[in-house]
């Protein structure tokens, strides 16, 4: 599960040293199916906005403004990733484009509503591509 990925990740970066952790994350990143690396990035985003919204909460605003960025720039690769020869990506383009005003909003207003708003998106963005996955019978790193 994801906890215990979580636990194992961080039981071997007190192992590691900065670097060693850092080749660790691009050979992971570097071996990812596509459908790998989309799930990649949808955690990169929440995880980034779950990190500004204790920014907010905290009023360290430019830590907030940071990680918004950082989700903000995913969203971007992820639209700029989008297979327009199926239709579905119509569908997503409109998603990503919500998501990105919605960032924009949250870091501008610093709103914590706003910003959960599009955590919940992310985090419905996340499940649905996991069931995707399995009904694809697509490995996961993260879910094993």
């Amino acid at each position: 599960t994801l906890n215990q990925n979580s636990k194992l990740t961080t039981a071997r970066r007190n192992t590691m040293t900065n670097s060693q952790f850092t080749a660790y994350n691009n050979s992971k990143i570097a071996t990812a199916q596509p459908a790998e690396l989309t799930l990649m990035l949808y955690e990169g985003a929440i995880k980034f906005c779950n990190i500004a919204m204790i920014g907010i909460e905290n009023k360290d605003y430019e830590k907030a403004s940071n990680n918004i960025q950082k989700a903000r720039r995913i969203i971007v690769e992820l639209q700029t990733t989008l297979d327009h020869e199926y239709e579905v990506a119509n569908d997503f383009d409109v998603i990503y484009n919500y998501l990105f005003q919605t960032l924009i909003q949250a870091n501008v207003k610093k709103d914590p509503e706003i910003l959960e708003e599009a955590l919940v998106q992310l985090r419905d963005l996340r499940n649905m591509w996991k069931e995707i996955m399995k009904v694809a019978r697509i490995p996961s790193a993260m879910a094993r």
